[in-house]
């Protein structure tokens, strides 16, 4: 699932590469994508992108009048095609994501929609602001805003008696992690994904707290400027834990595991996190 630092990522990169292009056509091969029916990908042929910003998981392309917004869902990202073949990158290959709408724009360039999923999850949405998307309405304060702060944080926790990995991924309390930086989170943390917020001493909370910020905005440092279809493998070469269960922990050694638990899963390190007790 794409996270901020990867969609930060990416909305840099189209703010400097497709600010100021036309979009010239639009294709939409799988409707099910169609979020606003009255206003639908087709209507924003003519327009010109004047910028892209991120909310949350969500990317923004700011258009002259009105926007769209791409909800990435699970499995959802962009490609940054050349229309000619010979004058620009190469075209994905056979085994890529499928593309679910091409928006050609001037320049001679593609961006391509995909979703890598067994079902759809990408939404487009043509709205005259972002706020009007239902699930960006709803976000919690982002970690990785410079404003951020700990009474935000503290607030998010409150005394609830819900796990802390399960706060981290909820974006109506902190937008825009999700699984895999969550685990990434509490190893660093050393709190044990399952532990509730009610439980965690003032000490925990601290940690927690410093490593969200250290691994969010650390990550969308170490993405700035990767090429974007690149982004999804130097996060999965950059984890520590997540999808690493059955390798030593990078921290003490220890045999990471992997825990479902309440329609989600977690990989941690049971030195690290509980104590040396496996979950």
């Amino acid at each position: 699932m794409p996270e901020s630092p990867e969609v930060e990522a990416l909305a840099r990169f189209l703010a400097d590469e497709a600010s100021g292009r036309e979009i010239r056509g639009v294709d939409v091969l799988e409707f099910r994508t169609v979020k606003t029916r009255s206003t639908p990908p087709a209507s924003i042929t003519g327009r010109t992108i004047a910028g892209a910003r991120r909310h949350g998981k969500h990317v923004e392309l700011v258009l002259d009048e009105a926007s769209l917004v791409v909800s990435l869902g699970r499995h959802g990202w962009m490609r940054w095609l050349a229309a000619e073949p010979d004058s620009g990158p190469a075209a994905p290959a056979e085994d890529a994501a499928p593309a679910l709408a091409t928006f050609e724009l001037s320049g001679n360039r593609d961006l391509e929609v995909t979703d890598a999923g067994g079902w759809v999850s990408l939404g487009l949405f043509v709205v005259g602001d972002a706020g009007e998307v239902p699930a960006i309405a709803k976000l919690g304060p982002d970690p990785a805003d410079p404003a951020f702060t700990r009474d935000q944080f503290d607030a998010a926790l409150g005394r609830r008696r819900k796990q802390i990995k399960a706060i981290l991924q909820e974006q109506e309390s902190l937008a825009g992690i999700g699984n895999a930086y969550s685990d990434e989170i509490l190893h660093l943390a050393r709190v044990s994904p399952v532990t509730h917020a009610s439980a965690l001493d003032e000490g925990e909370a601290d940690r927690v707290f410093h490593a969200m910020l250290t691994t969010v905005r650390g990550a969308i440092d170490a993405q700035l400027g990767v090429p974007i279809d690149q982004l999804k493998a130097r996060k999965v070469a950059s984890m520590r834990v997540h999808g690493r269960a059955g390798e030593a922990c990078p921290v003490c050694g220890d045999t990471i595991r992997d825990l479902t638990f309440s329609g989600t899963s977690a990989q941690y390190c049971p030195t690290c996190q509980n104590g040396g007790v496996p979950l």
